[in-house]
């Protein structure tokens, strides 16, 4: 019996050191991303050798929050040829990424796999566990889900805590309704979103009138890019609002915090806690 059970045991430690280097070969070596949100997962989880290319929206500094990295990497414009050439053993894509380059990344056979907008902090978390899984680095993905987890929790209102009522525009100009990712994020900050009471589901524009009549304690938004004008920003500074000083605070958050989820919440989530904090010395 000893001597079975010793035998399965160096067996089963031999399989395991097969099993080891065998797992990191089968990872992805060339792996490509066509969406800003993946690209900050996978420069999180993903060895920088691994990473031949990622979008050029990452090396944008006001939407993303990865530039200065993304600078020190290739980029693509999404285009099938572009990425073709490359030669990639794993696209990470999204619904929104070109369509005619995902069909065409099909019909060479690269794997390609497509991603969702994430409409909670569970899908968002889901997608950065995945991403980890495909890159063959499954433990760094639960080491940033914990990050995150972490950044969310220190952000949260003290328990007991009466929420801020709160309305977010986008910098699209949307604002932010219910079943969304910053729906979530609010609420998890110690904000109520009060968007349906505008008549608002997922998303939808609020006009000055309505936040006039019925205005919430305090109006966010992304920050405009330089010389743009937003819906958004159009009624941050709308004069009439200076009526209701003293009643609603305006405050501004980094346009690229709004857009992604992943690590950027770790961000998105202390931008909040500040705003709060900043509402409540200015309501009080």
């Amino acid at each position: 019996m000893r001597a079975t059970r010793r035998q399965a045991l160096v067996a089963g430690a031999g399989a395991m050191l097969v099993a080891g280097p065998a797992a990191a070969d089968a990872a992805p070596r060339r792996v490509v991303s066509l969406n800003a949100c993946l690209d900050a997962i996978l420069v999180h989880v993903a060895d920088r050798r691994q990473i031949v290319a990622l979008s050029h929206y990452a090396r944008e500094p006001v939407g993303s929050t990865i530039s200065e990295v993304a600078k020190t990497l290739p980029f693509t414009w999404e285009t099938a040829e572009e990425v073709i050439a490359l030669r990639p053993d794993l696209v990470l894509t999204s619904r929104h990424s070109a369509l005619a380059t995902r069909n065409a990344l099909g019909r060479m056979n690269i794997q390609t796999e497509l991603f969702s907008v994430p409409d909670s902090v569970a899908a968002s978390l889901d997608q950065v566990r995945e991403v980890a899984r495909l890159v063959g680095r499954p433990a760094r993905g639960q080491a940033l889900i914990a990050r995150i987890e972490a950044a969310i929790a220190a952000a949260a209102p003290s328990p007991g805590s009466a929420p801020l009522t709160a309305l977010i525009y986008q910098p699209n100009g949307f604002a932010a309704g219910r079943g969304t990712l910053m729906d979530e994020m609010m609420t998890r900050a110690g904000f109520q979103n009060v968007a349906a009471r505008y008549g608002l589901g997922k998303w939808g524009n609020v006009p000055v009138e309505r936040l006039l009549a019925d205005p919430p304690q305090v109006l966010l938004s992304g920050v405009p890019v330089r010389g743009s004008r937003t819906w958004a920003d159009r009624v941050m500074r709308h004069p009439a609002l200076k009526s209701l000083s003293g009643r609603m605070v305006q405050a501004q958050l980094e346009e690229k915090l709004l857009y992604c989820g992943g690590p950027v919440l770790i961000q998105t989530a202390a931008a909040l806690a500040r705003a709060r904090r900043t509402a409540l010395e200015a309501l009080t």
